[in-house]
C-alpha cells in the first residue's frame, strides 16, 4: 500500500499503457467557450486584471452589469454530439482524451453536487458532458479517457477566504476541490487524472498526498490510473506520475522521467476563439515535428483543441486530427509502444529523429523533409553489411544503402512522384539489425 507521502507516491511505477500510447487529445471546453475570445482566461483578464482589450469586448458586446455568471446560461452545446465527437477522436489516432471537467472558472462539466447552480447539468446545457463523452469513448473507440480538474477557482469566496488565511485555513479544498476529485472518480473511472491550479498553495493545503494514496490504494481505477505533476507549489516536475514541468514543454534530450509536452493547435488559446486567424492554428507540418521531437525524447504528446460554446469541434482543429491520424496510419510503428534510442536525433542531417521498437528490434529514422538529392545521410546508425536491411515505411521493397565507415550510412530514397509518397508531412525509415 502507499502511504501519504512524496516519497511513497513516487515510488509507483506508472502504469505502461501511457507510456506505449504517446499521443492524446487535450479538450479545453466550460463557459469560457461562450465570450470565445482572447483565452480561456477570459474572466481573470477582464475582471481581476482588468486588460483592456477585454474590457472593451464587454463594453461594446454586452449590456451594462453584465457578469461572467451570466454566460453560463449561454453555454449552451445544442450541437455537442458525443458519438462525432468519439469518432473524431478515433480518426486522430490518439490513444487517449483528456477532458476540463472543471476549469479555473469553477463551472463541472457534470452535475456536481459541489456546485450548486454552476454546473453543465443545472445550467446551460442541462446535460452530463462528461458521462456522455465517456460514454461514446468507451463505446467506440479503444481511448483511455481521462479527466483534467482545476484545484483552486479564481473568484470562489472560501478560496480566497482560504488565501487571505495564507492557506492555515483549509475551508475550500474539505468543501468543495476534494470531494469532486472523489465524486469524478467513483462517478467516471478515469484513467488519468491531470490535475491543474494550484492557486500558490502548498500541496499540504490540497492533501495531494492523501487523495493520491486512496487513488491508489482503493479508488475503482487504482491499477490504471495515472496522474500529472501540478499537486501544489513545488511539486510540478518533481512529484507526481508523469511530468508536465510547463505548458508547451519539450526540452529537445532525452529525460530520465516520464513526461508529457501538453500543447495546443491554436497558439495563443487553450479554449476556442471566435477571433483567431488561419496563421494562429499551426500547420500539420508543426504537429508532426512535434509529435516526432516528443516521442524521441521519451515523452508523450497531448494535443489540445478548443470546441465552440454550441458543441462543435471547429474543422480547422478536426482537419489537424484527422491528418496526424492519416500521419499515424502509416508511420504509427515509430511512434506507438516505442523506447527512445540511444541518440534521440540525428548528428549530420538536421530534421530527423529516432525511436525504437524494442518487439521487432527496429530503429526508427524519422526525417521531416524529403532531401532533394535523393539520399538521406544519416550520421548515427552502425550499419553491417549483408545484415542491416532498411524500409521505408508505407512503401514495399526494401531501399539500397551504403555505410559510411565506422558509424554512419547513406540510404537511397525511392524516386517517387508526390502522389506515389506513402504519406506527407514526413517518413520513417525502419532499420533492423543495425549495431
Amino acid at each position: 500500500r502507499y502511504e501519504p507521502t512524496w516519497g511513497s507516491l513516487d515510488a509507483r511505477p506508472l502504469p505502461a499503457w501511457f507510456d506505449e500510447a504517446k499521443f492524446g487529445v487535450f479538450i479545453h471546453w466550460g463557459v469560457f467557450s461562450v465570450p470565445s475570445f482572447g483565452s480561456e482566461w477570459f474572466w481573470w483578464y477582464w475582471q481581476k486584471e482588468k486588460r483592456e482589450p477585454y474590457v472593451k469586448f464587454m463594453e461594446a458586446n454586452y449590456p451594462p452589469g453584465f457578469s461572467y455568471e451570466d454566460f453560463g446560461p449561454l453555454f449552451t452545446a445544442e450541437f455537442f454530439d458525443p458519438n462525432q465527437w468519439a469518432d473524431i477522436l478515433k480518426a486522430s489516432g490518439a490513444k487517449y482524451v483528456v477532458l476540463t471537467s472543471k476549469h479555473h472558472e469553477g463551472f463541472t462539466l457534470w452535475g456536481s453536487k459541489y456546485s450548486w447552480n454552476w454546473n453543465a447539468v443545472d445550467v446551460g446545457p442541462k446535460r452530463d458532458l462528461v458521462a456522455e463523452l465517456a460514454t461514446s469513448v468507451r463505446n467506440r473507440t479503444d481511448l483511455h479517457f481521462g479527466l483534467y480538474h482545476s484545484l483552486f477557482e479564481w473568484f470562489n469566496r472560501l478560496f480566497l477566504e482560504d488565501a487571505t488565511n495564507a492557506f492555515k485555513t483549509r475551508k475550500f479544498p474539505t468543501s468543495k476541490s476534494l470531494p469532486e476529485l472523489y465524486e469524478i472518480v467513483a462517478k467516471y473511472q478515469p484513467e488519468i487524472i491531470w490535475s491543474d491550479g494550484d492557486g500558490n498553495a502548498p500541496d499540504t493545503y490540497w492533501n495531494s498526498t492523501g487523495f493520491l494514496a486512496w487513488l491508489y490504494n482503493d479508488s475503482p481505477v487504482r491499477d490504471t490510473v495515472v496522474t500529472n505533476d501540478r499537486w501544489g507549489v513545488g511539486s510540478i516536475c518533481t512529484h507526481g506520475g508523469f511530468y508536465t514541468c510547463s505548458d508547451r514543454y519539450n526540452p529537445g534530450h532525452l529525460l530520465p522521467h516520464k513526461w508529457e509536452n501538453c500543447m495546443t493547435i491554436d497558439r495563443s488559446s487553450w479554449g476556442y476563439r471566435r477571433d483567431a486567424r488561419l496563421g494562429d492554428y499551426l500547420p500539420i507540418e508543426d504537429l508532426v515535428k512535434q509529435l516526432a521531437e516528443t516521442v524521441s525524447c521519451g515523452g508523450n504528446l497531448l494535443m489540445n483543441i478548443g470546441p465552440t460554446h454550441d458543441g462543435r469541434i471547429a474543422v480547422v482543429f478536426e482537419e489537424r486530427l484527422r491528418q496526424v491520424g492519416a500521419w499515424l496510419k502509416v508511420n504509427g510503428e515509430a511512434i506507438y509502444g516505442t523506447k527512445p534510442w540511444r541518440a534521440q536525433n540525428d548528428t549530420v542531417t538536421p530534421g530527423v529523429w529516432y525511436t525504437f521498437s524494442p518487439k521487432e528490434g527496429k530503429v526508427n529514422a524519422i526525417f521531416l523533409s524529403w532531401p532533394v538529392s535523393g539520399t538521406l545521410e544519416l550520421g548515427e546508425p552502425r550499419a553491417k553489411l549483408g545484415e542491416t536491411q532498411v524500409k521505408l515505411a508505407g512503401y514495399k521493397e526494401l531501399l539500397k544503402w551504403v555505410a559510411l565507415g565506422e558509424k554512419g550510412m547513406v540510404v537511397a530514397l525511392p524516386q517517387l512522384t508526390p502522389q506515389q509518397l506513402p504519406c506527407q508531412w514526413g517518413w520513417t525509415l525502419q532499420l533492423t539489425d543495425v549495431n
